[in-house]
């Protein structure tokens, strides 16, 4: 069996990271023909370590996708680009891994809605936290019920100092804002995805600029190097109070700084009518059995050995995306996460911003 041909659009942190190893995992199934990055010394670096034999370097994307026998293609790139790159290479046949969000904007995320459908090509997005073993154990537990109607619930992502120093991270023209749509993004789309709840009804937000420009090197205590203040252009947190149709509510934070101790990224917490979960220290179930209040820690980890399992992966986060990815361009069942469940969590985010920006309610 051939294998599939794959087209790389953006090659800087999250390709080499994340998306590169993870294919390199599947080399069995698929390969790199083709690698597009506007710094041509990003893409001839990642052809020469990951691509196949003959694979081409571009630093225009319309010449990769001219190209016929590429049949996926992975969107890499800063968050406003997302929604042209994604339309232009499903306008040209080819199934589409964006990495998350979706888009900046709600409209941008539409038009990559309209354009999968125009194609009847896959499009999925990278939210890979969804893949880890706690969130796929929870995520049964859930579907199966032992929590019950699920109605409150929060989206953690904070950091006390985890600017992101390289790249166009501050860069509000390139971004679209903050943590709150770079990990915020993933805390939320959890959530989302546990309560298995996507009708917003109204959002609140606030979000604070106190710290990313004020913070001179020197007096920053930075994870993740210095950053300059004078070109930090996002808010440094932001904060949301979403709730749903059914009236389920939801809380989201989001921080790259903040002074807090109460660390957690990535992390959903659930309140149900049979019982509560959250995964601030490994997997945690809250419930009473025997009149008791108990705490239970599930066994999240899978069989020794067995890279799926009904439905759970040992695999990293990142290779059972993928791998999902293309067993769906297989015909093999469907990626992790669908186009439009991404497409809630844009609405909101930006429902968040809206509100911060105007103080007034957001309503849908």
């Amino acid at each position: 069996m051939s294998k599939i041909k794959v087209g790389i659009i953006g090659c800087g942190g999250i390709a080499n990271q994340k998306h590169l190893p993870a294919l390199k995992s599947l080399s069995d199934r698929v390969e790199i023909v083709a690698f597009c990055d506007i710094i041509p010394e990003r893409a001839e670096k990642a052809c020469k370590e990951y691509g196949a034999e003959g694979a081409k370097v571009f630093t225009d994307y319309h010449d990769l996708l001219a190209m016929d026998e590429i049949v996926s293609v992975h969107v890499l790139t800063p968050n406003v680009s997302h929604c042209e790159l994604t339309c232009a290479a499903l306008d040209a046949g080819k199934n589409v891994l964006c990495e998350k969000p979706m888009a900046a904007t709600p409209a941008d995320a539409q038009k990559m809605l309209d354009a999968q459908k125009r194609s009847g090509k896959i499009l999925t997005i990278g939210y890979q936290n969804r893949c880890r073993q706690d969130s796929l154990t929870l995520k049964a537990m859930c579907d199966n019920g032992d929590l019950g109607e699920i109605y409150y619930a929060k989206a953690h992502a904070i950091r006390r100092r985890g600017v992101p120093t390289w790249g166009v991270f501050p860069d509000k023209s390139k971004q679209g804002g903050g943590p709150l749509i770079d990990i915020g993004t993933h805390s939320l789309d959890l959530t989302l995805w546990m309560m298995n709840n996507y009708k917003p009804k109204s959002v609140m937000g606030a979000s604070f600029e106190k710290l990313g420009r004020t913070l001179q090197p020197g007096n920053q205590g930075n994870t993740m190097g210095v950053w300059d203040p004078e070109t930090y252009e996002v808010e440094d947190s932001a904060f949301g109070f979403v709730t749903m149709e059914n009236g389920a509510v939801i809380v989201i934070e989001a921080s790259w700084a903040l002074n807090t101790l109460d660390i957690s990224e990535a992390l959903t917490e659930l309140c149900g009518t049979k019982a509560g979960a959250d995964m601030k220290d490994g997997l945690r179930i809250n419930t009473v059995l025997y009149d008791k209040l108990t705490t239970i820690k599930p066994d999240c980890r899978t069989p020794k050995g067995v890279d799926f399992f009904e439905g759970f992966g040992a695999l990293r986060p990142e290779v059972y995306e993928a791998k999902r990815y293309y067993d769906a361009i297989e015909g093999k069942g469907e990626p992790v996460v669908k186009p439009e469940e991404a497409f809630v969590v844009t609405q909101i985010l930006d429902a968040v911003y809206q509100s911060a920006k105007t103080g007034k309610l957001i309503e849908f």
